[in-house]
């Protein structure tokens, strides 16, 4: 029987995920402004790197929300989220105009990162792909 913790992992799958899937999707159709936008921080081959971005938002949204090797979905949101944080959301470093603005998102960010290592750490709840009959992780 599914219970009540059940349905809550899977709502915190989709409100982390959800972010991250219409933010990919709309960087597939602004792809060279992104790409602008990586190129202005200095990152490397910003054509590879926006298009990893799509990705991992989108990709990785959607397995998010399906609950498929969802451990480690979440470590890769993670992980990625640290640079991206840092390179994205220089509140420190910003205009007097943008200062709160990337304040927000920083600890934005940060807030979701800590939501990404509770289900690292504990897993997608039974209502996921990475469940069987059971209820065991797969």
């Amino acid at each position: 029987m599914t219970s009540g913790r059940d349905f809550a992992a899977l709502i915190a799958r989709i409100l982390l995920a959800v972010i991250f899937v219409i933010s990919g999707y709309g960087k597939i159709g602004g792809f060279d402004g992104i790409v602008a936008a990586i190129a202005s921080k200095g990152v490397p081959l910003p054509q590879v790197a926006a298009a990893i971005t799509i990705l991992v938002e989108l990709g990785g949204g959607i397995l998010l929300v399906l609950g498929w090797k969802t451990r480690w979905v979440a470590l890769i949101f993670f992980l990625w989220l640290i640079p991206t944080t840092v390179l994205f959301h220089d509140f420190w470093a910003s205009p007097p105009d943008q200062y709160e603005a990337q304040h927000i998102n920083f600890m934005k960010n940060l807030a979701i990162m800590g939501g990404m290592l509770m289900v690292y750490a504990f897993g997608p709840g039974r209502l996921s792909i990475d469940r069987d009959a059971r209820g065991r992780e797969t």
